[in-house]
């Protein structure tokens, strides 16, 4: 099978040609948010091709302005791929990140598949873009949605204060846990509308019934548990914030403390932080640097009710700061208050920057 361009294949800019785009996982949740980014974001692509299972093979997405043929996975559709960004399972980019990678194509991964791997850089192009080029496989990773919610305006500060300590508690939004996540919340809120429950024991755990991929009710509810069990009682999520936030700030030592809890929230998750630095900071100082590093938005006026909401956030991209504080008992400690939207900066938006950051390598390459 041949595949003609989506777009404008090998278009040509100032006499260079843009390199060839594999949206792998196209038809997902987070491939459609990609899709909608690749829309409105600068045009450094070629041809965009969309990549999927078979049973969504022969679909047609429209991708800016063009309506593009899905085409099944397989090793063929990674035939003259400069870049492919993957969002699909872990087992299944483990099993077809290597083989694009072999066709020669710079694999942007999504999946947990390869984030700790230390052959695979992980990277937030914010914080450490350079990583990029350090890819003895051909594989980029991309971080979870939790730590990607927080580490932009962490990475800012650690640049300037010094990071030694991160004691964090996420509240993460129903569609971290994919789409299952989304509908089953939104059959639980269905269910307890114009109800008087939450009054009883066990009232909301009766009605709602179906718990979905949460281990209890959603609505009406906080479920102090987002991910799989892990030793000691940690979950996987935690563990990710931990070994994650490391391995992005170059610190393999750094204190790190997470407690993740699943909020009735469709999307964005927030996170409550408590950041230890080596240096004495200031709030005026920390509002400073946050407010020039790219990618961060700075909300902060709790006198006038101002900091950031997953409901004022969500379908954003930026990293959004609010109730930026100095502890309290500790000269060296800011308590601040994150959000992010887990389906763009969270995945979709990080793994475009990082094959941007890609395809400028590729401009002037082609012939």
């Amino acid at each position: 099978m041949s595949y003609g361009p989506a777009t404008a294949a090998g278009s040509v800019a100032g006499g260079r040609s843009k390199p060839t785009l594999a949206v792998v996982g196209a038809t997902g949740a987070v491939g459609t948010v990609m899709l909608e980014l690749l829309s409105t974001r600068q045009d450094v692509w070629g041809e965009i091709r969309l990549i999927a299972s078979a049973r969504s093979a022969g679909r047609r997405l429209v991708v800016r302005g063009v309506e593009t043929e899905v085409v099944v996975l397989n090793e063929e559709a990674f035939e003259g791929v400069d870049v492919a960004m993957f969002d699909v399972p872990d087992e299944v980019a483990a099993q077809w990140a290597p083989i694009a990678a072999a066709k020669g194509a710079v694999v942007v991964d999504n999946s947990g598949a390869f984030r700790m791997d230390p052959d695979v850089p992980l990277v937030v192009p914010e914080v450490n873009a350079h990583a990029v080029r350090m890819r003895p496989r051909g594989i980029i990773a991309n971080p979870n949605c939790t730590t990607l919610s927080m580490i932009v305006a962490i990475g800012a500060l650690h640049a300037e204060f010094g990071l030694s300590e991160l004691i964090v508690s996420s509240y993460q939004a129903a569609s971290g846990a994919g789409q299952a996540g989304v509908d089953t919340l939104r059959d639980q809120l269905s269910k307890i509308a114009g109800t008087h429950l939450g009054t009883q024991p066990g009232d909301v755990r009766r009605t709602v019934g179906d718990f979905g991929p949460f281990p209890a009710p959603l609505a009406l509810n906080v479920v102090p548990w987002a991910g799989s069990l892990r030793e000691d009682g940690w979950s996987s999520e935690e563990l990710k914030v931990r070994d994650e936030s490391r391995k992005i700030l170059a610190l393999p030592e750094l204190r790190v403390t997470a407690t993740c809890v699943r909020v009735p929230v469709i999307t964005t998750h927030s996170l409550s932080v408590h950041a230890r630095f080596e240096n004495e900071v200031t709030v005026e100082k920390a509002h400073e640097i946050l407010r020039s590093a790219p990618g961060v938005v700075v909300t902060d006026d709790p006198a006038q009710g101002e900091f950031p909401t997953p409901a004022d956030v969500v379908g954003t991209d930026p990293t959004w700061v609010g109730r930026v504080r100095r502890s309290m008992d500790d000269p060296n400690a800011l308590e601040l208050f994150v959000c992010g939207d887990n389906l763009r900066k969270g995945a979709a938006l990080n793994t475009a920057q990082i094959a941007e950051v890609v395809a400028a390598e590729f401009v002037g390459s082609h012939t």
